[in-house]
């Protein structure tokens, strides 16, 4: 890979970059929000990068072909005594020079698998991956709802809205069994079940980017599953089984209404809706 073709590549990449992070938000299919200004950071280096490699490019060929005319004076001459160089002299000269200048090519070219940064950086500008869903969420670990000691009194709102993580924290660890009975309100993705025998309510969790995500699921009864991957607010009570309170009670969601809605901005959360962009 030379380097013109090293240059377009970084124009590529920056460009890409700039695209999902500055022009649209497409990168916020694949990480946290606080990562955005990051990357629009990467991509304007990059652009730098690619700026100050065209200059240091055209500086080296205008300082080589510099060089060429002095030689090409200096040994044309009588005067200087280039005339009265050996010929064993000149033939060293030459090999040396030859040397200096890589016998035509350039020995600190990049490797030849570096070809394969132009998918990515093509990808950035042309096709842009979905975000991640169902399939994701059925293939990936299980985010692990962490124990809390105390809860607060719910309030007395109806349908209360709550998060799946908090749903399940409340059904399998409030020994008050203050969840029975209350009409909650729970909003994430259809997650089909592989077994083919109803479907889940899904939340997608990402620490960093899209390599770290978990996803957090409550089982829905008593509702027909809408597609995959479509984002739907369902109410409901507790499906009862074991003891409530304890490890032994099921998350899961006996359904009242079941209503499709919008991608939250904060669908890489398990919290409750915010208005979508735009």
């Amino acid at each position: 890979m030379n380097r013109p073709v090293q240059v377009v590549l970084l124009l590529l990449s920056g460009f890409g970059l700039l695209h999902v992070s500055l022009f649209t938000d497409l990168c916020l299919r694949y990480v946290k929000p606080g990562m955005q200004p990051l990357l629009v950071a990467s991509g304007v280096l990059l652009l730098v990068l690619a700026a100050a490699e065209v200059w240091s490019y055209g500086r080296q060929r205008t300082e080589h072909g510099n060089e060429g005319a002095h030689e090409r004076t200096g040994h044309g001459g009588d005067d200087d005594g280039g005339a009265d160089e050996p010929d064993d002299a000149v033939h060293r000269h030459d090999h040396d020079h030859d040397h200096g200048y890589g016998h035509g090519h350039d020995h600190s070219s990049v490797p030849r698998v570096a070809w394969l940064l132009f998918l990515p950086a093509l990808s950035m500008l042309v096709y842009a991956p979905p975000a991640l869903g169902s399939y994701t969420a059925s293939r990936d670990s299980a985010k692990v709802v962490t124990e809390q000691q105390r809860f607060e009194e719910l309030p007395a709102t109806s349908p209360l809205p709550i998060t799946l993580t908090q749903f399940t924290r409340r059904v399998q660890q409030d020994r008050t069994q203050a969840i029975k009975g209350r009409t909650v309100e729970m909003s994430g993705l259809v997650t089909l079940d592989s077994g083919g025998d109803g479907w889940y309510l899904t939340r997608i969790i990402i620490s960093c980017c899209a390599a770290d995500a978990q996803s957090v699921k409550v089982r829905v009864h008593g509702a027909p599953a809408l597609p995959a991957d479509t984002w739907v607010s369902v109410t409901g009570t507790w499906h009862p089984g074991g003891t409530l309170g304890t490890m032994s009670a099921p998350a899961e969601l006996d359904a009242l209404t079941v209503a499709e809605i919008d991608r939250p901005v904060n669908g890489y959360s398990d919290s409750l809706p915010l208005v979508p962009s735009g």
